[in-house]
């Protein structure tokens, strides 16, 4: 045999002998949605953070799934929080094949992208949408993280009947699915727990003066206002309320006014100290895991929590949790062992109902004092 004969056998003995070891690296795309362009950037890039968190503590463990060794790798989209640029963020991780999904933030994007996550077969868990419309389309994929509104309005109802004994509430929305949705269950509740609704107001997720709005339900002298938005309006709302002697009003919101941020947002404002907010999931605080997490979030992330990072990571390791359990990353093989879950994390001992829905969901609300948000319960 010639020289060159034996290097070319040489070669290829090596060749034979190391491919299984390069085959068994595999790439595990998790794709994750959410806004951090726009007003509400500071949500998303804590839903992002706590995702990317979750994704680097995976790779840490060097794990093997279908006997191959896995590297996770975070593949984040912008939706600006706009449905349509939802949809498009959904169809370009289709696109790109990502192994799961985690979001999107606002249920206004969330719902439609489900559509898109149905049609292309990606399991998809969202940390933050709350609008109860999602788990009622019928899609097998899809997954929340959280109590939904109707669980938040209402309780955020019952606190202002049973603890705060108010008569007249007036209401805002901003005709998003999220604060339509969370609008309508707290003004429900409210008039059967015999509270007055003197007024309903509307407005969009972009404004920023309602002197007009607030004028008027002043005239009608309400006990305490709900709207149904996020923190971006929130704030000012805050700051025209002490402008306009709204001083003793309460003001009621779901999780997305229930952030740090919002102390910002107020900017100062007295009104800040009436505010009483839901989170559909107990106080971090409060959580046997939740203070060790918080401390290794503010070492990576400094100053950037608001609500979801913590939802995100979990979303993340339970889709992770169902690809060892199925002992494969493919989403077809995988996706049906989401329903069967039974994940310690750090937010709850998370188990789902057949429809996607979260069993046994807690909720907490939360005020501001001297600064701090603060829980109530």
């Amino acid at each position: 045999m010639s020289v060159q004969a034996r290097v070319a056998l040489v070669a290829a003995v090596v060749a034979t002998l190391t491919a299984p070891a390069a085959q068994a690296q595999t790439v595990v795309k998790i794709g994750h949605v959410g806004p951090v362009s726009g007003a509400q950037a500071h949500y998303g890039r804590d839903n992002e953070n706590g995702a990317r968190m979750a994704v680097d503590e995976l790779n840490a463990q060097k794990l093997t799934i279908g006997g191959k060794k896995v590297t996770f790798e975070l593949v984040a989209e912008d939706d600006a929080a706009d449905p349509k640029q939802g949809t498009a963020a959904a169809q370009k991780l289709c696109d790109a094949k990502v192994n799961g999904v985690v979001g999107h933030l606002n249920s206004g994007t969330t719902i439609p992208a489900s559509k898109v996550y149905n049609q292309c077969g990606l399991p998809m868990v969202t940390p933050s949408a709350t609008n109860p419309e999602l788990t009622t389309l019928g899609y097998k994929n899809v997954f929340r993280l959280l109590a939904n509104d109707l669980a938040l309005g209402a309780g955020l109802a019952n606190y202002a009947a049973d603890t705060l004994k108010l008569k007249k509430v007036a209401i805002i929305d901003d005709r998003t699915a999220y604060g339509k949705g969370v609008s309508e269950v707290f003004a429900k509740v409210a008039k059967e727990r015999g509270i007055e609704v003197v007024s309903q107001q509307y407005t969009n997720d972009k404004a920023v003066d309602f002197s007009a709005i607030l004028t008027a339900i002043k005239s009608k002298k309400p006990d305490g206002i709900f709207f149904g938005g996020m923190d971006p309006q929130a704030g000012p709302m805050l700051r025209q309320m002490q402008q306009l002697g709204l001083n003793k009003a309460y003001l009621f919101g779901g999780d997305g006014i229930c952030t740090d941020k919002l102390m910002e947002l107020s900017s100062g404002a007295k009104t800040l100290a009436n505010v009483v907010c839901a989170v559909g999931g107990a106080s971090l605080d409060k959580l046997p895991a939740g203070k060790a997490w918080r401390a290794r979030y503010e070492a990576k992330f400094p100053k950037q929590f608001q609500v979801y990072s913590p939802y995100t990571y979990d979303a993340t390791m339970v889709l992770v949790d169902a690809m060892k359990r199925a002992n494969s990353v493919d989403p077809k093989v995988y996706g049906p062992k989401l329903v069967e879950t039974n994940y310690q994390g750090v937010t709850a001992k998370v188990m789902f109902e057949p429809n996607g829905e979260l069993k046994n969901p807690a909720m907490t609300l939360y005020s501001y004092k001297e600064g701090k948000k603060v829980p109530l319960n």
